[in-house]
């Protein structure tokens, strides 16, 4: 049944009152100014919101307009904005919007297709200048609206390029400047992208409830099953700043497996090393920024290893694995080849040695092997196989062992359950790929052959941001 799309976004919009307003929203309304907004807007890509206006707060005191932008250096914009996410490329954007503008006469334009050729401009950012600046009719899709207009089936897309277009052909014009902050939050407070709020939405008997999953009531303690997460954060700290504590929290999950932390336990806030709920254990690599791995474990594991006993891959901290009375869960970041395949000899030996790791746990009890795989296994698994033939992460030497492996007795959970192309798991920054959809899938839940009807779902959270991975799910019953 069609929805009423006004309707819904009414009931929004009470639904809403009360909750912050979205940073640029806020600045638009402080000032007509679209210089302003546009650096906003530039500023508040992958980035909280509170951490945008204190950023933007700084910058302004030094660079109220564009002239005086110009005078600023890349290293004094670095400073000026940190910690937004991507701070060093946004610095890098600012320092060359300047330059760009004097091809419009030192105008902002007021049409996305002007702005979108400006450094760090893409279709949401100018979207969103357009209407939140010049009040003109744009239709700015994020994350947030991109999902929340597909849960209610108002469309049926795969990006949020597709929503956009979708939107403009069917979505009344009056409504295209309140949908993105009305849903940016909605989707903040109520329409989570984990464990939505639908008990509590005014909504939830009207809504399709399309690939939802809604919030259990029940803790996860009364669960017949055990959720697992796997997620390459690239960096904790980073991922830390745009979120990383809550969406832990938001997850419920029994064990969580974070790959290339970059980091070790002394550098880190109290809030990752504390998360209430949940034992933490770590194994980083010797040298500091570089790999690593941690478990986030609600019930503490009978004991936890790191590393597989071979130094040459140890010190690296790739692997971490906690037994349970059932089964182990061993947490992996797997080398990269590296440029040029300079490391594949390297991943190739890891591999070999992980196996033979793995081989000697299962001869035990169950066990679940989730991770960064660092391979994307058959065609299916990347946007473009034939142009990556040669490229590490797709080559034949690494999809052989990956053969070798499913063939001796271990299972992609994933692919029990699905079977459809473009279900992608790590996105390029560049290019704007993950928009685009332009992926690979890289992380996998791997079980072992007699573990397989322990698994009950397996899923790949593709909504969920803050790294250029986004995490993988398993729901797994040990076998008793």
């Amino acid at each position: 049944m069609a929805i009423d799309i006004r309707q819904f976004l009414t009931t929004v919009k009470k639904e809403v009152k009360n909750k912050p307003v979205p940073v640029v929203d806020l600045i638009a309304v402080q000032t007509e100014d679209p210089y302003r907004v546009l650096v906003a807007t530039i500023l508040s890509a992958r980035t909280k919101d509170e951490t945008t206006a204190k950023a933007a707060e700084r910058l302004f005191k030094h660079a109220p307009d564009l002239s005086s932008l110009a005078e600023l250096s890349p290293e004094r914009l670095e400073k000026l904005i940190y910690p937004v996410g991507f701070f060093r490329n946004k610095a890098k954007y600012l320092a060359d919007l300047p330059g760009a503008l004097r091809k419009c006469n030192n105008i902002i334009p007021d049409t996305v297709e002007e702005l979108v050729k400006l450094p760090g401009v893409g279709r949401k950012t100018a979207n969103l200048v357009v209407a939140a600046a010049f009040k003109k009719p744009a239709i700015c899709v994020d994350t947030h609206v991109h999902r929340i207009t597909n849960i209610w089936e108002y469309v049926d897309t795969a990006t949020p390029l597709q929503t956009e277009m979708a939107l403009r052909k069917k979505l009344p014009q009056d409504l295209w400047i309140p949908i993105n902050s009305l849903l940016v939050a909605f989707g903040q407070s109520i329409c989570k992208p984990i464990s939505p709020l639908c008990h509590l939405c005014q909504l939830e008997p009207l809504c399709p409830q399309k690939d939802v999953s809604p919030r259990k009531i029940a803790s996860s303690k009364n669960r017949n099953h055990l959720t697992f997460i796997s997620w390459n954060v690239n960096g904790i700290r980073a991922a830390e700043k745009k979120g990383l504590v809550d969406i832990l929290q938001e997850f419920d999950a029994d064990i969580i497996g974070l790959q290339e932390t970059k980091a070790h336990p002394d550098q880190l806030s109290e809030n990752l090393k504390n998360i209430k709920g949940y034992h933490v254990y770590w194994n980083s690599a010797e040298k500091k920024g570089y790999s690593g791995v941690a478990l986030y474990c609600r019930e503490k594991p009978l004991r936890v290893t790191n590393g597989i006993d071979v130094d040459e891959f140890d010190h690296e901290g790739r692997v971490i694995t906690a037994e349970y009375e059932n089964f182990f869960f061993v947490n992996i970041y797997f080398p990269n080849s590296g440029q040029k395949l300079k490391r594949l000899d390297f991943k190739l030996g890891f591999n070999k040695a992980l196996h033979r790791y793995l081989d000697n746990l299962k001869k035990e009890k169950s066990v679940v092997i989730c991770g960064d795989y660092n391979v994307a296994h058959k065609e299916i698994d990347l946007k473009n196989p034939k142009s990556n033939e040669k490229n590490a992460g797709f080559t034949i030497e690494e999809r052989q062992w990956m053969d070798s492996f499913i063939d001796s007795g271990y299972i992609d959970t994933f692919r029990m359950f699905h079977q459809e192309p473009e279900q992608y798991s790590w996105w390029s920054y560049r290019f704007n790929a993950r928009s685009k959809n332009i992926g690979w899938r890289i992380d996998y839940f791997c079980v072992d052959e007699k573990s397989r009807n322990g698994v009950i779902a397996a899923e790949i959270l593709q909504h969920i941001m803050g790294s250029d991975h986004c995490p993988v799910q398993l729901d797994f019953r040990p076998l008793t």
